[in-house]
């Protein structure tokens, strides 16, 4: 069991984490949205419960409810820029769809 980073999202996000007092962390999720059923969520991990599990990868702590581990196991997080779009993109190798425009995904 893992989520990783590429080295674009470790850079980018440890940016953010950097300028945030008592941050120990990104904490990944999903919440049910769209039209497939689910959709990313990124926040600040400020603390850890007993029910979150941490992943460590390039110097980032990626937090992780442990009851969605299952939809999001393998995923491995990047950040990209295109023209003057930027975002985090999420390869997952546990979806069996995606919505069209690429903001949802079921499994």
């Amino acid at each position: 069991m893992a989520i990783s980073l590429t080295n674009s999202a470790a850079e980018r996000i440890r940016t953010y984490l950097n300028k945030r007092e008592n941050c120990l962390g990104l904490r990944l999720g999903v919440t049910l949205t769209g039209c497939s059923g689910y959709s990313y969520v990124i926040n600040y991990a400020e603390e850890i419960s007993d029910s979150d599990i941490v992943f460590e990868d390039k110097d980032v702590k990626i937090v992780v409810i442990s009851d969605i581990l299952k939809l999001i196991d393998g995923t491995e997080v990047d950040f990209v820029k295109d023209g003057l779009n930027e975002s985090f993109k999420f390869y997952n190798p546990n979806i069996s769809g995606e919505c069209g425009c690429g903001e949802s995904f079921n499994v």
